[in-house]
């Protein structure tokens, strides 16, 4: 028997939120009067996108299913979306046609020894390996050295550390990261995107749930309806032993699995810098396997 993924909700609050978002100067349309509602309405969007404003209101109250990838591309460039936005539109449009049976549970996916002779290869970058949950499945040591909060987080418990319950459920978090208010944006986001992606995963309905019961701040961003596929950039740490760290990272696409997407992050410093020192200094730590990592040691003035 086929079943449907009920995924009405999610795309009408994102096709909703999009168009709030958009103001007639921003589409080229004259503007006069006074308008009831923040941003486009539906049959501005509509007219835009070469649809009637009848099938548009169908759509952005979430039927989806058989819509053609001419229609959703057209509603996409008229609502200006970028191109993780797009990418996740055609997956909620996809989640929704007919399927089998919901899938079971996916297996954990063992990451191949080759990976982790990768890993252990970089020793003045701390590298890891993610999967779509924000699981940390992989790393090398510094990459353990560096993230020690996580891993000795009290949230880890038997499931093992996952980067969105510390910086959603783990007050150290906020003096872990600079800037907490962009980590938990950037990882609200991608959880975003992941549900689009694989919209049976239970384990990943689970930590949503997990996460949207314990965390107000997780509540409110998952209800923005930001969506992240792509991310990099710079992320300022306060580190319990290295101190202030500037590091840049950036993750790329790791095809090990058919059945699950993961995700290899590397973070390093700027060549000379005062980070260098100190990720030098994690390494240093991590390669003589020291039970605690070193103190940290001041810049002297």
């Amino acid at each position: 028997m086929e079943r449907r993924l009920d995924n009405r909700a999610d795309i009408r609050d994102f096709l909703a939120r999009r168009r709030a978002q958009l103001t007639p100067e921003q589409v080229g349309l004259p503007t006069s009067g006074r308008r009831r509602v923040p941003g486009l309405r539906r049959e501005e969007v509509a007219v835009l996108a070469g649809v009637s404003t009848e099938w548009y209101t169908r759509l952005e109250k979430g039927h989806i299913s058989g819509v053609s990838e001419e229609v959703l591309d057209a509603v996409a460039r008229t609502l200006q979306l970028d191109d993780d936005e797009r990418t996740y539109l055609f997956d909620l449009a996809k989640a929704a046609q007919p399927s089998p049976a919901p899938r079971r549970r996916r297996k954990a996916v063992d990451v191949p020894p080759r990976v982790q002779w990768l890993l252990d290869s970089m020793t003045l970058s701390a590298a890891f390996v993610t999967n779509g949950r924000l699981d940390i499945v992989a790393t090398n040591t510094l990459a353990r050295a560096l993230f020690a909060p996580v891993f000795d987080s009290p949230t880890v418990g038997a499931r093992g550390p996952n980067f969105a319950r510390f910086w959603f459920l783990d007050d150290a978090s906020q003096d872990f990261v600079a800037d907490w208010d962009a980590a938990v944006d950037v990882t609200a986001a991608l959880l975003r995107a992941e549900a689009g992606r694989y919209p049976h995963d239970a384990a990943l309905r689970e930590l949503i749930g997990e996460l949207s019961t314990l965390s107000r701040d997780f509540r409110t961003r998952w209800a923005s309806h930001k969506v992240r596929i792509h991310h990099g950039g710079v992320k300022r740490f306060h580190h319990p032993q290295a101190g202030d760290l500037e590091l840049t990272y950036q993750p790329l696409d790791l095809p090990v699995s058919a059945r699950e997407a993961h995700s290899l992050t590397i973070y390093t410093a700027e060549p000379g810098s005062p980070s260098e020192d100190g990720l030098r200094l994690l390494a240093s730590w991590a390669a003589t396997h020291a039970p605690h990592p070193p103190a940290h040691r001041p810049t002297p003035n």
